[in-house]
């Protein structure tokens, strides 16, 4: 505004504001002049700093470029190491790498067997750490250089993976990291053992692994039937613990590795799992015994056992349950029915007792399992409960509870007898009770209506006895019945309440007076020379009612006189005729009169 102010502004002041102008175009003129020479200068100095030759190294330079988490050795001089690397020159140009001859480069450390400067940059490095090193020509193949590929005077750079290091002093390092609660028993040389691993390399690289294969690694220990740290490693492990096995490669696969997956001079880590453990000198081992007060009897060869088991292998593994299937595993022992160990196990054992037995494969199932649930070589444990057991040649076992001071008659065939019981299984499992129902149990002894072993029970008893039955199964159900398992041996209580005297043996009906004379013309009521069926039941019933004659207790009265009536008719023609009538004297071959 002042420099385009009107023509009326003054001389002076025009002056003024063309002066002040001037003033600005010379600043900003120096101001540009100012600027290019920054511009010059500086492309000067880059130019000046790329042409100048480097400045030399005093000594190596290291740039970690990864660090493992956790760095559980480092290396020292005289430890062998294995590692890659990639050489370059520092504009970039590649001159060697381990990675393109497909192998690592193995060398002992700090015996100057490197350049001075990789022998001084591996010294501290980690297992999996990974470092650029950057070595003067000095501390590398200095003036010399080396050959065709390497100048005089070159400053090399490293990309440097470490993967493996150990020393020639090293032995097997064995660390668990996993304890079971209980060790009954540790590996010793000589055992026989299955375990699960997986192997791999120092820097993590599986190389192998018993779990992808589904099975386990089964061997002797300490024979030499396993590479030697692995021999060593196991000793000592208890079934159920972890380790972590390291070995230095002359206890492992050596200078020439395994020809596939384990390169040389490797050295192993394996992550083992023991589980299962024996000796071919083992026997049966029975421990946490539980033993009932009394024990009366124990199991002997021969005898049929009923059991309960769950069984498992010695890691815990569960394989078989007896429960599982609710029913007892039921077999006779010392027979060679079952396998050899339970068969030994199962002898001397009592009733209700609770064992577990544990059996090595020798005497189980061998080196072939039974496939899928069992494996080979496997070490079986049981955990068994005794239900019972008893002798084809056992009878009943009968015990007298309490026996009335007066007894004036017994028990015998053909009596009538009414009692009460409470049934049960060995193992005290309830069966059935009459007084569930309140009344008694009612039968004819001897009339094959109970079970033989309580027919036997039952006899030569009074009226108020109590007793205790033990009936073993061929002489009670037998194979099974509704309530009661099969092969199962029976306890019964029993209380003998009222006996109505029966016949005797071979007769349904007796009488009380002599016999009339006149008998066939008694019970001919039409007087046609012959007796139907209907003159003959109402002559009998007639007789019973008015105390002349008896029939069978514990029978239905007209089965019984239908059973007379068709002895007496001989041509069974629904008539007795005179010429057919015979009394019991004459006619000892029928259950007659």
């Amino acid at each position: 505004q002042l420099f385009f102010e009107g023509p009326r502004a003054t001389t002076l002041t025009h002056l003024r504001v063309r002066t002040a102008h001037e003033r600005y175009l010379s600043d900003t003129i120096k101001m540009i002049q100012c600027v290019h020479a920054m511009f010059y200068l500086a492309v000067w100095v880059a130019f000046a700093a790329c042409s100048a030759p480097p400045v030399p190294l005093d000594d190596i330079i290291i740039e970690k470029t990864f660090e493992p988490e956790v760095c559980g050795r480092a290396v020292k001089v005289g430890d062998y190491v294995r590692y890659h690397y990639i050489g370059t020159f520092p504009d970039g140009k590649k001159f060697d790498s381990s990675y393109d001859r497909g192998s690592t480069y193995n060398v002992f450390v700090g015996k100057k067997q490197l350049i001075a400067g990789m022998d001084k940059a591996l010294v501290g490095m980690c297992v999996n750490q990974r470092s650029l090193v950057k070595i003067p020509p000095q501390l590398a193949y200095g003036k010399g250089g080396y050959g065709d590929i390497i100048p005089a005077d070159s400053i090399l750079h490293f990309d440097v993976l470490l993967l493996d290091v150990w020393n020639p002093e090293d032995g097997v390092q064995s660390t668990t990291y996993l304890t079971p609660p209980t060790c009954v028993r540790k590996v010793e040389v000589s055992d026989y053992v299955r375990y699960h691993y997986n192997g791999t390399l120092l820097d993590g690289t599986l190389f192998d692994s018993s779990h992808t294969r589904l099975r386990t690694y089964d061997t002797y220990v300490g024979i030499g039937w396993l590479i030697a740290g692995m021999d060593q490693g196991l000793l000592g492990m208890c079934v159920g613990e972890r380790r972590i096995i390291t070995m230095p490669p002359s206890l492992g696969y050596g200078e020439n590795g395994d020809g596939s997956d384990i390169p040389g001079q490797a050295s192993l880590v394996f992550d083992v799992v023991l589980l299962d453990l024996h000796n071919p000198r083992d026997s049966i081992a029975v421990t946490n015994q539980v033993l009932p007060e009394p024990c009366p009897r124990k199991s002997a060869t021969g005898d049929f056992v009923r059991y309960h088991y769950n069984g498992s292998l010695l890691d815990g593994t569960f394989f078989d349950s007896s429960y599982s299937r609710n029913h007892t595993y039921d077999t006779y022992v010392g027979k060679g029915y079952v396998i050899a160990g339970m068969d030994e196990a199962l002898i001397g054992v009592c009733m209700g007792e609770r064992l577990t037995i544990t059996i090595p494969p020798h005497l189980a199932y061998g080196e072939e399992g039974t496939g899928s649930k069992i494996p080979g070589s496997a070490v079986l444990v049981f955990d068994v409960h005794i239900i019972d057991f008893h002798n084809p040649s056992d009878t009943t076992v009968m015990t007298v509870i309490h026996k009335p001071e007066e007894c004036e008659k017994i028990t015998k065939n053909g009596d009538f007898v009414k009692y009460h019981y409470n049934a049960s299984l060995m193992d005290g499992s309830h069966i059935d009770s009459t007084h569930n129902y309140g009344k008694t149990y009612n039968i004819v002894l001897g009339a094959n209506q109970v079970v033989p072993g309580m027919e036997e029970g039952l006899k030569d008893m009074c009226v108020g006895e109590k007793r205790h039955l033990v009936i073993p199964p061929h002489l009670g159900y037998g194979e099974g019945a509704d309530e009661v398992p099969g092969s199962a041996v029976l306890v019964f209580d029993v209380e003998l309440v009222e006996v109505e005297e029966g016949l005797p043996e071979g007769y349904m009906f007796i009488w009380n007076d002599d016999v009339s004379p006149d008998l066939f013309t008694e019970m001919d009521v039409d007087l046609d020379q012959q007796v139907e069926a209907s003159e003959f039941t109402n002559y009998i019933m007639r007789q019973v009612t008015e105390g002349r004659g008896r029939l069978a207790p514990g029978f239905d009265p007209y089965r019984i006189i239908d059973n007379m009536f068709s002895n007496q008719d001989r041509n069974g023609d629904g008539k007795i005729t005179e010429s057919e009538f015979r009394l019991k004297a004459d006619e000892a071959t029928h259950d007659e009169l």
